[in-house]
């Protein structure tokens, strides 16, 4: 009978355990803020403000890239708690600030659901479509896609919407040496605005020169042998290796990610991953500090390496020197390398530092 009444317990337990596990993220409810990625691999903000019933989540979104310029357009969707998908798509735009001669695009998001501790995260890609007809474009038109990252957060770059007063959780926004305006914010960035391209850079094609043709006849006689003796190949100086630093002996050093570039030129760009909350890192490049108490915010903190085939692998450590309002310190990293992109997000802990391995593999 005891042991009955114990497997009862464990049974209802495990019961227990699993209705709470699934019960994570049911509600998209509330603000998710982060960024949006072009193939072109360009940077935008973006924020949804939504609400879920059911499977049906309605709300807003604004697409933003500097303070002057911002589309909010409404949005539709569902999500499936099961496979923890969901989908998202803009209606129609109903506030734009932007450039003269611009288009306004409307987008598609397909978006993953993660948890990570305390943090949610949406992250996925988007398609999307010109609204208008324009000048050059017409109204359906691929306006292009990318990926997106958002983060759940408990604050707004503009203002809570009615449908989410008093049904979540806010944070006031603290601004630094300037005094608050209780009006709603009208600069917030552009809406899926193309920046100007470059004008490509035309080379002129090299034209090739035969060598005169001589007449002279070949030489007669006896022609001596030269002995060719190849030169030994000296190679550079290998790498001092330097010691490790303390914060990278008394932490867990975590691999997050091995990334194989074919380019020698690596630029490696790092932002806070949703809410700017005032995290702050250090990084090291191969044990040598290369940025220290940065603060990560929506402009990249860069680092750029230098890869070849004597030198061709190399070591970044993130370390959280804080965690900011909202644990644990996160972070997106992104890197260029010629024509290679990766993304990364990153996480780490005063206990736990986050490593990213680069090995060279000549294309």
């Amino acid at each position: 009978m005891k042991r009955t009444t114990s497997r009862y317990l464990l049974l209802l337990i495990l019961l227990t355990s699993f209705t709470q596990s699934a019960s994570f993220a049911q509600n998209l409810t509330g603000i998710w803020r982060g960024y949006f990625v072009t193939d072109g691999f360009e940077q935008y903000k973006f924020e949804l403000q939504v609400k879920q019933t059911g499977s049906s989540v309605t709300g807003v979104s604004y697409s933003y890239l500097s303070t002057v310029f911002y589309g909010k357009a409404t949005l539709i969707g569902n999500f499936n708690k099961s496979g923890q998908n969901a989908l998202i798509r803009e209606i129609k735009t109903v506030e734009l600030r932007m450039s003269g001669g611009s288009q306004a695009c409307i987008m598609k998001c397909v978006f993953k659901y993660e948890r990570s501790g305390k943090e949610e995260f949406l992250e996925g890609t988007f398609t999307s479509k010109f609204e208008n007809d324009g000048f050059v474009n017409k109204k359906g038109d691929n306006c292009g896609g990318g990926k997106v990252y958002l983060r759940r957060v408990t604050t707004s770059d503009f203002y809570i919407e009615p449908f989410l007063r008093g049904k979540i959780k806010t944070t006031p926004v603290i601004v630094n040496k300037a005094p608050v305006k209780k009006t709603a914010p009208t600069t917030t960035p552009e809406k899926k605005t193309a920046s100007p391209k470059p004008a490509p850079v035309i080379k002129k094609p090299v034209t090739k020169t035969n060598p005169p043709v001589t007449n002279t006849p070949p030489p007669t006689g006896k022609i001596d042998t030269v002995k060719i003796t190849t030169p030994p190949v000296v190679k550079n100086n290998p790498p001092v290796t330097l010691p490790k630093p303390l914060v990278l002996k008394n932490r867990t050093n975590e691999l997050v990610k091995t990334l194989i570039v074919n380019s020698p030129d690596v630029t490696v760009k790092l932002y806070d991953n949703g809410e700017i909350d005032g995290d702050t890192i250090s990084v090291y490049l191969d044990n040598k500090l290369v940025l220290s108490s940065k603060m990560l915010t929506a402009s990249p903190l860069i680092v750029k390496l230098k890869m070849d085939e004597e030198n061709d692998e190399h070591e970044l450590v993130m370390v959280a020197e804080n965690l900011g309002r909202i644990p644990p310190n996160t972070s997106l990293m992104i890197v260029e390398a010629g024509g290679q992109r990766f993304d990364v997000r990153i996480t780490s802990t005063q206990q736990k530092n986050a490593v990213v391995r680069f090995k060279y593999q000549k294309q």
